[in-house]
């Protein structure tokens, strides 16, 4: 993780941000009945939990002291009635909460998602992917916490604390001024303990991110942490970051061992207190023993939502952090952008023109400098040239996953520019050098969620680019799984495969972007042959670094640097004496160093 990225993710957010809460609340918009309804319920468990109380006062002042017992079976009824209701409501606010919390985390994981899957590749070049699973994941998860125990609980809390300080002032104003002026003790503990606490959370978040960090990129090159021995250096790094991880969660735990000790023993302080204080009152008649017993059930109450506003002051926190990421990404605005008055491409031809096109991923470090060239409609054009020399950017740029800076790229005429993206696409397929294979079957890769397309025309693509060979041979044929990324199947299947994707897309304009790269001389005659067959009949831009694939081109481009340097068919390249030349002359003479196979 680089220093930017983790930086990032060590930031924490004030505990509240009205901006961020505003925000917030429009997720709960589609709910807001159920949020009220919830709230109300709320409210009457409050009021529910403040009957137990306030019957032992009854009972104890208007029966047991005076010696009637008529009154007590129905004070006890009504007080089991007030913990059943006290009951069923908060489990119907629970779950009321928890549902639209996981109704709201639900619908803010799939705008997530559907807003990633519009961001252009560049901004894929800039952000790590594990960061963004974070965002979808771990950061919607702490909102949801927020949403279902958070906001609502607040509420609670403080409808507990105002009605438990009302009913107190109502029966003995003095006893009531007792327990508050021990408040200000427990405002102070909190305010340490949040302090002390926000400091131990970003430690946690920080250290959490660097563990992370270094398991998903050990984990990643398992392959060659194995391959060079590097398992115990791996396990030495990895006990320091654990251990750091540890030493902060402690340090976080230990605060917790002290704010909750500290906050009983003030609410202790305050039970004694009303013992002394209303012991005595009792004893000179001015205050009754119910009122008294009842004053120590409500100052035990008393307490504890002060306690749970204390802590929930970390979940705030947590929840204003993650949401600030999570609005941050999707406030990224995709690079590119379609036309406010977009062309349409129909019936297209499959003509190509880059014109004077230049580009640079980064500014001052061009990539392609003036580049033009032509490829008619059904043309084989060969792109070749040195690693760097701008082959790939080429194709980028035709896709659209990248704009030029200067100069203009055309289909038929139009420029790409003026083309929504996803109609431009619907006329593009891509072979790319590495194979991407989805967890699932081959059929499944295959169709890449287009439906309407039958078993037979399924399975006539593979014939055609000579997939369905070994295909048979699987044990579940089509439906056979290829495991994450395609690693149960060969370099060449896996190819092979994509070749029969892009034939069932039924493009215009094919790029293969040096498909026959990692494979074997064997592998790649089958998959020449297969070429053939995917070729036909459409506009095909073939970028290659071995020269025996491309001499059939009708046209073959050398890019040097950036710029185009050659141009002609495989013959006239070869009597210039140029790079393309040179190029050849060098394949030939490392085929030749080659030592034979034993």
């Amino acid at each position: 993780m680089s220093r930017r990225f983790q930086h990032e993710e060590e930031v924490l957010a004030k505990a509240y941000d009205a901006r961020l809460a505003k925000r917030l609340l429009g997720y709960l918009s589609p709910y807001r009945f159920v949020v009220a309804v919830s709230v109300i319920l709320l409210l009457l468990v409050s009021v529910s939990e403040l009957v137990g109380p306030y019957l032992v006062k009854v009972a104890v002042d208007q029966h047991i002291s005076v010696g009637d017992a008529s009154g007590l079976p129905f004070l006890a009824v009504l007080y089991i009635l007030s913990l059943a209701a006290a009951f069923l409501l908060r489990y119907w606010q629970v779950y009321l909460m928890n549902r639209t919390g996981q109704q709201v985390m639900a619908d803010l994981r799939q705008e997530l998602f559907a807003h990633v899957q519009r961001l252009s590749v560049s901004f894929f070049d800039k952000n790590p992917v594990g960061r963004l699973l974070t965002r979808v994941t771990n950061d919607v998860e702490v909102l949801n916490e927020l949403v279902t125990t958070g906001v609502v609980s607040i509420f609670g809390d403080l409808f507990t604390l105002v009605g438990i300080s009302v009913v107190l002032v109502a029966m003995n104003a003095r006893l009531a001024l007792v327990i508050f002026l021990l408040i200000p003790f427990m405002f102070v503990a909190a305010l340490l303990f949040r302090q002390k606490a926000r400091v131990a959370y970003n430690m946690i978040r920080a250290r959490i991110a660097r563990l992370n960090a270094f398991m998903q990129e050990t984990l990643s090159g398992v392959r060659i942490v194995q391959a060079f021995a590097r398992e115990a250096k791996s396990m030495s790094k990895f006990e320091r970051l654990n251990a750091s991880h540890c030493e902060a969660y402690l340090k976080s735990i230990r605060y917790h061992a002290i704010f909750f000790p500290v906050m009983e023993l003030i609410a202790a302080t305050a039970v004694a207190l009303i013992i002394w204080h209303g012991g005595v009152k009792t004893l000179e008649g001015t205050l009754t023993l119910g009122v008294l017993i009842a004053f120590l059930q409500y100052t035990r109450r008393f307490f504890g939502p002060i306690s749970d506003l204390s802590e929930k002051y970390n979940s705030m926190q947590a929840a204003m952090a993650s949401s600030e990421r999570i609005f941050k990404l999707l406030d990224t605005v995709p690079e590119i952008q379609d036309s406010p008055s977009p062309v349409l491409l129909k019936d297209v031809r499959g003509d190509v023109e880059f014109d004077r096109v230049s580009f640079s991923y980064h500014e001052g470090e061009e990539v392609l400098r003036d580049v033009s060239f032509k490829v008619a409609a059904g043309e084989t054009v060969a792109i070749v040239g040195a690693t760097g020399a701008g082959k790939t950017t080429l194709m980028n740029l035709l896709s659209r996953f990248y704009e030029p800076q200067q100069g203009a790229v055309r289909i038929d005429g139009v420029d790409v520019r003026q083309v929504p993206q996803k109609d431009l696409r619907k006329h593009i397929a891509v072979v790319p050098q590495e194979v991407f294979l989805f967890s699932g079957t081959i059929e499944q890769n295959l169709r890449l969620g287009k439906v309407h397309l039958s078993q037979e025309r399924i399975e006539e693509a593979a014939r055609k680019v000579r997939a369905d060979e070994f295909i048979r041979r699987l044990r579940r044929g089509y439906g056979e799984e290829v495991g994450e990324r395609g690693t149960s199947l060969s370099a060449g299947q896996r190819q092979l495969l994509s070749f029969a994707r892009a034939l069932l897309h039924e493009p215009k304009i094919l790029i293969l972007d040096e498909a026959t790269s990692s494979v074997d001389p064997e592998t790649e005659h089958l998959i020449r042959d297969a070429l053939r067959s995917l070729l036909v009949e459409r506009t095909s831009i073939v970028i290659a670094h071995r020269l025996s694939t491309i001499r059939s081109a009708n046209n073959i481009i050398v890019l040097h640097k950036g710029a185009v340097k050659e141009q002609g068919t495989h013959a006239e390249l070869l009597r210039r004496g140029g790079i393309y030349a040179r190029l050849s002359e060098l394949q030939f003479e490392e085929q030749e160093a080659l030592p034979p196979r034993q």
